[in-house]
């Protein structure tokens, strides 16, 4: 999934969806610890410690994927198309990148983000062109419509984010990006292939 690191441009909408950071307590175990306790007896000859740390980082990825989703859903929009629309508007005026580009940009396959281009052109919020330097690449560039549907759907976006985030304080938030941000770098090389995308949801 794209980066997304822009300030949202005004105050996060309140929800009660997500809770507010409360102070630590104790707490039943979780689904994640319930599994680990398991594994451990019947496997007490295992080390399963990494499971706390990986398994909840799965369980929060795959939940926080179900609550971006939903906001791109609201424009018609699925994960990947909404990356391509926003590599394409981060671009700068006149919006446009070769293939090749949305690609690194949206960290997935060739073959990929082309169906995707696909989807936005039939939609009418993207345009396919060939390069002016040379005839046989292409160029895809944002239509009016695909400006104004991302500018708003991101606007959306980073107030669901702000939303998302709030469940922590702002110390929490700040060490768990550097955490994160340190393992990712250890993890991903900065000349690591794309990785595949998964099925489309729809």
């Amino acid at each position: 999934m794209e980066q997304r690191a822009e300030q949202h441009p005004g105050p996060p909408a309140e929800s009660s969806a997500v809770p507010s950071a409360v102070p630590s307590a104790v707490q039943p175990p979780d689904h994640v610890a319930r599994i680990q306790a398991a594994w451990r007896r019947e496997r007490p000859d295992l080390d399963v410690a990494p499971q706390g740390v990986i398994g909840r980082l799965h369980r929060v990825a795959t939940l926080l994927t179900h609550e971006l989703c939903a906001v791109y859903a609201r424009y018609d929009l699925g994960e990947g198309e909404f990356d391509v629309l926003a590599a394409l508007r981060r671009a700068g005026a006149p919006y446009e990148r070769a293939p090749g580009e949305l690609a690194a940009h949206t960290m997935v396959t060739t073959g990929a983000v082309t169906k995707r281009i696909d989807r936005l052109e039939r939609a009418g919020l993207v345009t396919r062109r060939a390069a002016a330097e040379d005839r046989r690449g292409r160029v895809v560039a944002l239509t009016d419509a695909g400006r104004e549907l991302i500018d708003r759907a991101f606007t959306d976006h980073i107030r669901n984010e702000h939303r998302l985030l709030a469940a922590l304080t702002p110390a929490e938030a700040a060490q768990l990006e550097t955490l994160l941000t340190g393992w990712l770098a250890r993890l991903e090389p900065a000349d690591a292939p794309p990785l595949p995308s998964p099925p489309p949801a729809r």
